[in-house]
């Protein structure tokens, strides 16, 4: 059997003039190839997402309250220990698992939030991460306390404008390369002054910011923390190499483009075959000292790169929403200020975090500006009350060095928040397997108030008192000083007990 092809249409198009030629080829027998390409990858998403979609619906999710122990005096490690046992939750998927089950890696949400000046550590958990969860705090503060609550973000409405309740809300974003790092909580550490007021802990502001707020305001701070692999850590090599000027390594995608230009260069080598020594000899002298004559700049930037990719890394998305009553509502205040305690972790020569002003954030200039601001607030409170991956900026990948940073308890000798929900005295030692307070399971049975109505303002003034002191002593120690009486006095006549109208088990 013999397969006869007929070339004529392709020698005829050899004598059509150059132009011709290049339409037909381009526009012609080709030019259906691009859009086919995109028509395909647009379709393969829709499905992507419908699958993902439909499995994520099944998915069951807890809303946990964290209650920092008394006189906390864990630094940051600590909660960089407790991410870093969160890493555990990352699952590697096979094809039919993502495409045809529509499965994907399930995260976490760490959250702070204020209502009515009353502050509470919260983690939004998939029901089967609930006793990772607990694990990895109670390892790191054993005297904690951890209840499941009903969401607090039902308050918020959904479309806008609404008549009671605006809203202002944004993601964070990165300035440069995720590969570099923003200031981490080491940086904040100095050497005067007492031990254990050394660190300036940057809580402090956000903590003030979030007691001062009043009734009918609240603000929320959500951290997405989705597991993901070592991939991330390729970044560093582009990074490094684009700065040391290497050729980036050729993939599949241009091969074919890179064995068309080797078989011009082989053309024309013959021609510079008499100086290729000189450049050779050239080049390598160059790559020599390439190291030698980087800026300070560039050098600060290479060990910052390898210093991040050397502790695990998560996909990260950061959002922070003020939600308040009309007639009470206070942007210059909260909003400035809670922009103002993302800053502190920035720096001029590494990386930073900003507003994204031009996607999230609920603000608009020029055309149709009311639409697009109540479209922008649309979608940043779906975005955050779904605790969404997907919605709004493409996550990027932060170490948990920095992420214990961002996120953690405040330590006591520099914090002084009395607002903040807060575990109480432990008469008895737990167990080493799950503890029990007082009687109690850690773990509440029912879902229990965001807030508990007996909550404790936590006074600067309590110390421990040796019983071997005498008498008098004890007394004057445990005096609390006129002025603070008065503070206390006028804080509970301020703020009384917490929000009344909090969401409730049933």
């Amino acid at each position: 059997m013999t397969i006869t092809l007929d070339l004529s249409a392709f020698e005829q198009l050899m004598y059509l003039p150059a132009g011709e030629v290049l339409y037909r080829l381009f526009f012609w027998y080709f030019g259906w190839l691009p859009m086919a390409i995109v028509a395909l990858n647009g379709i393969l998403h829709i499905w992507l997402h419908h699958r993902r979609h439909h499995w994520g619906a099944k998915q069951k999710y807890v809303l946990l309250a964290i209650d920092i122990p008394r006189n906390n005096a864990q630094s940051p490690r600590a909660v960089e220990n407790m991410f870093i046992y969160f890493a555990g939750a990352h699952a590697t998927l096979t094809l039919i698992e993502k495409w045809w089950e529509g499965k994907f890696q399930l995260g976490f949400s760490f959250e702070i939030v204020s209502i009515d000046g009353f502050i509470q550590f919260l983690i939004h958990t998939p029901v089967a991460f609930k006793h990772l969860v607990e694990t990895a705090v109670y390892s790191q503060y054993p005297d904690a306390e951890i209840y499941e609550v009903e969401d607090y973000v039902g308050v918020a409405p959904d479309k806008y404008p609404d008549p009671e309740y605006d809203i202002w809300g944004s993601e964070f974003i990165q300035v440069s390369d995720p590969i570099l790092p923003i200031r981490t909580y080491p940086e904040f550490e100095h050497q005067f002054g007492e031990p254990e007021k050394q660190y300036k802990d940057p809580m402090a502001s956000l903590m003030d910011l979030m007691s001062s707020l009043q009734k009918g305001e609240q603000l929320w701070y959500q951290i997405i923390l989705v597991p993901i692999g070592q991939e991330w850590t390729e970044g560093r090599d582009k990074f490094v190499g684009k700065i040391l000027g290497e050729k980036p390594k050729a993939t599949a995608a241009n091969n074919f483009v890179d064995k068309i230009i080797s078989w011009i260069g082989d053309v024309s080598e013959q021609i510079y075959q008499l100086w290729g020594d000189i450049i050779d000899k050239e080049k390598k002298a160059d790559d020599m000292f390439k190291m030698f004559n980087l800026k300070p700049k560039e050098k600060l930037q290479i060990e910052a790169a390898e210093k991040k990719v050397a502790k695990l890394g998560f996909d990260v998305t950061i959002r922070g929403v003020y939600v308040s009553r009309k007639e009470v509502m206070n942007k210059p205040k909260v909003v400035n200020g809670f922009v103002g305690y993302i800053k502190q972790f920035n720096t001029g020569d590494l990386n930073a975090l900003k507003p994204d002003t031009k996607i999230t954030m609920t603000s608009a200039a020029y055309l149709l500006v009311d639409k697009r601001l109540n479209e922008k607030k649309r979608k940043i409170i779906r975005a955050y009350k779904e605790r969404s991956d997907i919605l709004g900026r493409k996550p990027w990948v932060m170490n948990v060095e920095e992420l214990a940073t961002l996120w953690h308890f405040p330590i006591d000798a520099v914090v002084k928040a009395p607002l903040v929900q807060r575990a109480g005295a432990r008469r008895i030692e737990p167990p080493m397997s799950l503890p029990f307070d007082t009687g109690q399971p850690r773990m509440a049975a029912n879902k229990e108030p965001i807030f508990d109505e007996n909550y404790e303002i936590y006074d600067p003034a309590e110390e421990k008192i040796s019983e071997s002191e005498p008498a008098e002593k004890q007394a004057s120690a445990k005096a609390v000083p006129d002025f603070m009486k008065e503070e206390a006095e006028i804080e509970t006549s301020q703020r009384g007990k917490p929000p009344a109208n909090l969401p409730f088990a049933d």
